[in-house]
């Protein structure tokens, strides 16, 4: 695993926005109890290693301060498993707008 990132790379950092005790007095006791957490993506301002505070260039341009998490990181981001509900509406719509067209 690369440890080490030059100014430009691709990477993903990490901050705390907000520490528990600082969080909004309407948020639930749950969410209140852990911080608020930042992940971003974008390119390294300059030469950072991973744990290092760092500072990233995002590609909407805004420029965003953190702890370096991750180099090159992945989107491994989903939607979760199918609904089998919501798998056959396409054909359902379909077969209803042919009648509606057809009877028009």
């Amino acid at each position: 695993m690369i440890e080490h990132a030059a100014k430009g790379i691709w990477v993903e950092i990490h901050a705390v926005v907000l520490p528990p005790g600082e969080r909004a007095p309407q948020v639930p006791d749950d969410t209140a109890r852990v911080p608020l957490e930042m992940r971003a993506k974008g390119f390294l301002v300059s030469d950072a290693s991973v744990g290092e505070a760092c500072q990233i260039e995002t590609m909407s341009g805004r420029r965003l301060s953190g702890e370096l998490a991750a180099i090159n990181p992945a989107y491994d981001h989903g939607f979760g498993a199918p609904i089998s509900e919501l798998t056959t509406i396409g054909q359902e719509v379909r077969a209803l707008l042919s009648k509606r067209e057809g009877g028009a």
